[in-house]
């Protein structure tokens, strides 16, 4: 019985999916869809990344002699995120991989070009992270996107540097 019941039911869902789908187009002489809105356009992104800029700077807390030492570490968040959204949009252009070997492959090419970058901003932050008081340092993680455990901060897969990439 429960053999026929589930045969009854393939039946039903192959014989009406194409029905289905043939009701998803619009009936001729309607008016064409709208066009999709961007929720998040380019120049929304460049909003949020000047105002996390200024959000760090400002929860640093800079003296005028660390101020100096500022503009790299401003160059090297702008530039990572810069290539970030560079390789979203060359990603979104490219052809859908073959298989999962490919996935695999593309998230580990992907993975150490963000590893590159990252490098890129720390070294513009050591100078920096040196010359912060322990306050000031303490307050630089979390506001990255790091998680405290152990009383120590911990990677997690949220940094904002790479948010257009995600």
């Amino acid at each position: 019985m429960n053999r026929t019941l589930m045969a009854a039911l393939v039946g039903a869902l192959v014989v009406a999916a194409p029905a289905a789908q043939a009701q998803t187009t619009p009936p001729a002489g309607a008016p064409p869809e709208p066009p999709a809105v961007e929720l998040y356009s380019a120049a929304d992104a460049q909003a949020v990344l000047d105002a996390r800029i200024l959000a760090l700077k400002t929860v640093i807390t800079l003296t005028p002699a660390q101020e100096k030492l500022w503009p790299p570490v401003e160059a090297a968040i702008r530039g990572v995120a810069k290539l970030s959204a560079a390789r979203r949009a060359e990603r979104a252009k490219a052809a859908p991989p073959a298989d999962f070997a490919e996935i695999l492959d593309r998230i580990a090419d992907a993975e150490a070009v963000r590893a590159r970058d990252l490098k890129t901003v720390t070294q513009a932050l050591k100078p920096l992270v040196a010359a912060l008081t322990p306050e000031q340092q303490r307050r630089i993680p979390a506001f990255l996107g790091l998680r405290e455990s152990d009383g120590l901060p911990q990677p997690t897969a949220e940094l904002w540097l790479f948010e257009e990439e995600n």
